[in-house]
């Protein structure tokens, strides 16, 4: 139903009711046509924050914390700044000067994942 109003000079103003419209939500569906395949892992040792110490610019040593460590890489913790992408080396035995060329893969607050690289 209109309502109309009269306006000056003898214009009509026709005013619709307003009309509910039903806004129903959108869900997503994924479908898979076959199950997710599973990638293997390398296995992890566990080192409980056994400390490091890691060589920037192949003089300067800073102490880390090794979580745990992998053949291909390892997750570390330091207070130092890190950029991604970053190269560095890591010494996993104290008693030995060889260090493990190392390069930043993800970061999470003071914590790092490394990879290591040849």
């Amino acid at each position: 139903m209109a309502l109309q109003d009269r306006l000056h000079g003898g214009l009509a103003l026709t005013i619709a009711q307003p009309i509910a419209i039903e806004v129903q939500p959108w869900t997503a569906i994924m479908i898979a046509d076959k199950p997710r395949a599973k990638i293997q892992r390398e296995p992890r040792r566990q080192l409980n924050k056994r400390p490091t110490w890691m060589t920037m610019d192949g003089t300067t040593k800073t102490e880390c914390f090794v979580l745990d460590v992998s053949p291909g890489g390892a997750k570390i913790m330091t207070d130092a700044e890190i950029d991604i992408r970053g190269r560095f080396g890591l010494a996993l035995v104290a008693e030995r000067p060889k260090r493990q060329p190392c390069e930043v893969v993800w970061r999470r607050g003071n914590t790092y994942g490394v990879k290591f690289v040849t």
